[in-house]
């Protein structure tokens, strides 16, 4: 295999329709993490997280493109798992107090030493303090209910009621942890576009 291609390989995960709730059972997946705290619109620290994922990932990328390494793969969206300390689930409060992950998916062709060996390549050439805490593992979230929501971040409320509706119907109730997977950059989509799927595990 020359090269994976995260939007084929994993369209049947990464493509739900909007408005329209689906049951899906993700396989395991690994993923580049950093872990932090605090509202994402105004904390370093999240952005640093941000910042950080990427250039490890495309720096594996790129750099077995020029070793001869395969294979070659496509990057994927960035992805964040939310939750609180206290409070209801999928129901999260003061921003300040948000927890988070945000995560980058990574081929598991890519072992943890090769993984560490391009992270000290990235603190050389490129210091960020959150390459301290980046971290790569396996997620394994199983059964999941998903939707895609259009239009800004502040209305996810509506298809989240929306799927847990879906799901409540078909027998399941929602658990762990709010996922989002950005599939618009904010900067560059106008809110009423921005594409952003949603998805809670089930049992």
């Amino acid at each position: 295999m020359d090269k994976i291609d995260f939007k084929k390989t994993y369209k049947a995960f990464y493509s739900p329709k909007p408005n329209k709730p689906e049951i899906v059972d993700m396989p395991k997946m690994q993923f580049a993490m950093v872990d932090g705290k605090g509202d994402p619109n105004t904390s370093q620290e999240f952005q640093d997280a941000a910042g950080a994922l990427y250039s490890v990932v495309y720096g594996i990328k790129f750099g077995r493109k020029k070793t001869g390494v395969l294979p070659d793969f496509g990057i994927g969206p960035l992805e964040g798992l939310w939750w609180a300390e206290v409070g209801e689930p999928f129901v999260i409060g003061n921003k300040e107090d948000w927890l988070w992950t945000l995560m980058l998916w990574v081929p598991d062709e890519v072992s943890k030493n090769e993984f560490q060996n391009y992270v000290k390549i990235v603190k050389e050439k490129k210091p960020n303090p959150a390459l301290n805490k980046i971290r790569l593992e396996n997620f394994n979230e199983g059964k999941a209910v998903q939707i895609m929501h259009i239009g800004p971040y502040a209305t996810e409320n509506t298809s989240v009621d929306l799927m847990h509706d879906f799901a409540e119907e078909l027998g399941y109730k929602p658990h762990g942890k709010h996922h989002e997977i950005y599939l618009s950059d904010p900067r560059r989509v106008a809110p009423e576009k921005n594409r952003t799927i949603v998805r809670h595990p089930v049992a």
